[in-house]
């Protein structure tokens, strides 16, 4: 019996039940599409915690001042000043693993307008490496320098959105905006990160996007802050990347409660915690939707199993014949694998197209990502053929240990 042969017969026999050999196949493909649609939107996650963790720094630990009502700042600063650029250049000094630090400092923003429009957005003050320790691109222009911080010049950078807001035609370089009572030159736009989320683990992101930014020192000294508030509203750590973020967090803190008289009047962030956790609970999800596709898998094997057996029974007579003109007990079993073979091969084929169906749908109506896995296409197909062979081989079996006599007097 060739290759060809055993094909045609094996297409020939499923053929002649459709409807039976399409429900057998149902199982494999909702298996098999899971499985993929699964994978695939894990990866997609993946990919996108990564990308969303980068606009933070994945190496970075930044500590970000707290917020108190009035009663409570009285009472906070009799013992801590806050938060302060020297906190930044403390940890540096003393921490071999922090190789450099930024600061950032809010400013309390009335108005930001231009002569095309105006912005809802915020003003920030940063210190000229806040951009390279966050990652952020740019698309047009120039990022702050060194410069414009040593002479408070007054020069902006605007987020992708706040720039559209303020200058809809797209031509915002060189333009100038008004930030409260300050006029300011426009320097460069940051590219926007298209960011799927505007979260992460609770964190906020992407509202770079919505801000302007400006030299820190020319928004420490030209703009008034709110009575005892801290000297910075953030501060941005970056450690070497030899070192574990969360070890070295726990110095951090370490370091700043001391200098805070044991005030917690600051939080720590550590990106790559974040990381971990998001891994962690994808995992888990990842395991619990395994276990369901593969169930479903499972299902479909055990249905196949019965089709065949029902089939032996039906195809008795049909056994006993091929027996009598010389087919062997091998013949018999290979003939009932392949078609068992076949419907697992068709399965998984339909199951893949399936499962690529299922992951756009999902990726159009949740927004959630979705990365193209082919060792999850792979895999999954892998799974369901073997599937087919594993749960083929007792009927298989079954049908070449009939008696040929017996068989060709059953009715």
């Amino acid at each position: 019996m060739n290759f060809i042969t055993l094909f045609y017969d094996t297409a020939a026999e499923l053929a002649q039940h459709k409807l039976r050999t399409f429900l057998t196949l149902l199982g494999m493909i909702f298996g098999v599409g899971a499985v993929i649609a699964m994978l695939n939107i894990g990866k997609g996650a993946e990919q996108e915690a990564l990308k969303m963790i980068d606009s933070m720094g994945l190496y970075n630990v930044i500590i970000n001042a707290k917020e108190f009502d009035k009663k409570e700042l009285v009472e906070q600063r009799k013992h801590s000043a806050g938060l302060a650029i020297r906190d930044g250049e403390v940890s540096v000094a003393a921490l071999p693993f922090v190789t450099d630090f930024s600061a950032q400092k809010k400013v309390e923003t009335y108005h930001i307008f231009s002569e095309f429009g105006s912005s809802d957005g915020k003003a920030v003050g940063v210190s000229p490496n806040y951009f390279q320790l966050a990652h952020f691109q740019l698309a047009q222009g120039r990022l702050l320098q060194a410069s414009d911080n040593a002479s408070f010049k007054q020069v902006v950078l605007l987020g992708a959105n706040t720039a559209k807001q303020l200058f809809p035609l797209g031509d915002a370089l060189t333009q100038t905006i008004k930030i409260n009572h300050l006029w300011f030159e426009v320097v460069g736009v940051l590219a926007d990160p298209y960011l799927g989320k505007n979260e992460f683990q609770g964190i906020k992101l992407g509202t770079e996007q919505d801000q302007v930014f400006i030299p820190l020192k020319t928004a420490m000294h030209r703009f008034a802050s709110t009575e005892m508030a801290s000297e910075i509203s953030s501060l941005t750590l970056a450690l070497n990347k030899t070192v574990d973020s969360v070890v070295a967090a726990q110095a951090i803190e370490q370091l700043f409660k001391r200098r805070h008289n044991e005030i917690e009047d600051y939080e720590l962030v550590i990106p790559a915690a974040l990381l971990a956790q998001q891994k962690q609970t994808q995992q888990i999800f990842n395991i619990v939707m395994s276990c369901v596709a593969g169930i479903s898998l499972l299902v479909g094997g055990i249905g196949i199993m019965n089709i065949m057996l029902a089939t032996v029974l039906e195809r008795t007579k049909e056994i006993g014949l091929l027996r009598a003109i010389g087919a062997t007990e091998k013949d018999i079993r290979i003939q009932f694998i392949a078609e068992s073979f076949t419907i697992s091969i068709l399965g998984g084929l339909l199951g893949v197209v399936f499962g690529i169906l299922l992951s756009e749908l999902i990726a159009i109506y949740s927004q959630w990502a979705v990365m193209w896995s082919i060792s999850a296409i792979l895999l999954s197909f892998s799974i369901c053929a073997a599937i087919g062979l594993i749960f083929g081989v007792y009927p298989a079996i079954k049908a070449s240990q009939l008696d040929p006599i017996t068989a060709l007097q059953s009715d």
